[in-house]
């Protein structure tokens, strides 16, 4: 295929992909894969770099609430979790638990996946989709009381499922929102949590992955088009789901695609 088509091809995946609770990083993967022919190593590693699109679009939608956590700096030494500075605080936290735990996740990974070709890759991507899909539908069915602002207990939960999310399959979003669900948030601000923390752990992915091997599996110009491509996306699809949260049952959507991914790896191994 044309480079820059598969730029594009995959910037619509990350920017529509990383809001919901479909991992993005393993749509992704396996769209790289098929379309390059690169290892599932190098296709996971292109999937991480091109969080930064999103990242980017993440900003941009939110650029009231990121100018107002800027402001709130001075405070936070003072005051942590006060409404003023909770959302920074959870942010700080989460960020270094997901620091913490992703590191040698992504360590593991780069080497387990270096191992998995064809369907036994897709199937991992399938299986884990599952999980991901089922925890939302758990989460959905037991949320706990009602909080408004987030605490210290959200945000070291958080980062540690966000961390562990660098797993291709493992929806980020879908883990993140609703581990946010379950403590009690509502589903827009389940959003605005998830969504505000991806900024600093995509940056760091994107940063790992640029010293690790440098720009990943394709090309300077069609790496450009394919962020360029997700960031524009993803302010879309974030706008739309966003208005769409109350009323969208993602858990079902997780569910079905994982077991076909499954069905479908078992099938292309065997």
């Amino acid at each position: 295929m044309n480079p820059i088509l598969v730029a594009i091809l995959l910037g619509l995946l990350q920017g529509i992909l990383e809001w919901i609770p479909v991992s993005s990083e393993g749509g992704v993967a396996l769209a790289s894969t098929v379309a390059t022919g690169v290892s599932p190593a190098a296709a996971t590693r292109l999937a991480l770099f091109l969080h930064a699109g999103t990242a980017v679009a993440a900003t941009a939608y939110y650029r009231t609430e990121v100018r107002t956590i800027l402001r709130s700096i001075r405070e936070l030494s003072r005051r942590p979790f006060a409404d003023e500075t909770a959302d920074l605080s959870f942010i700080v936290i989460a960020t270094a638990a997901t620091a913490v735990t992703g590191l040698p996740a992504y360590l593991v990974l780069d080497a387990a996946v270096s191992n998995l070709e064809g369907g036994l890759f897709l199937a991992l991507v399938g299986g884990l989709l599952v999980v991901t899909g089922l925890l939302q539908r758990f989460a959905a069915a037991l949320s706990l009381g009602e909080r408004e602002i987030p605490d210290g207990v959200d945000a070291v939960l958080v980062g540690v499922l966000q961390g562990l999310a660098i797993l291709p399959g493992v929806s980020r979003s879908g883990t993140t929102v609703s581990a946010l669900l379950l403590r009690g948030h509502e589903g827009e601000s389940s959003l605005r949590l998830s969504f505000l923390l991806s900024i600093p752990a995509a940056l760091a992915a994107n940063v790992l992955v640029l010293v690790d091997d440098g720009v990943p599996a394709i090309d300077p110009l069609p790496a450009v088009v394919a962020l360029a491509v997700s960031a524009v996306v993803g302010y879309l699809a974030v706008d739309a789901l966003v208005r769409l949260v109350r009323q969208v049952p993602f858990w079902a959507v997780c569910t079905v695609f994982g077991g076909l991914g499954v069905v479908g790896g078992l099938l292309v191994a065997l």
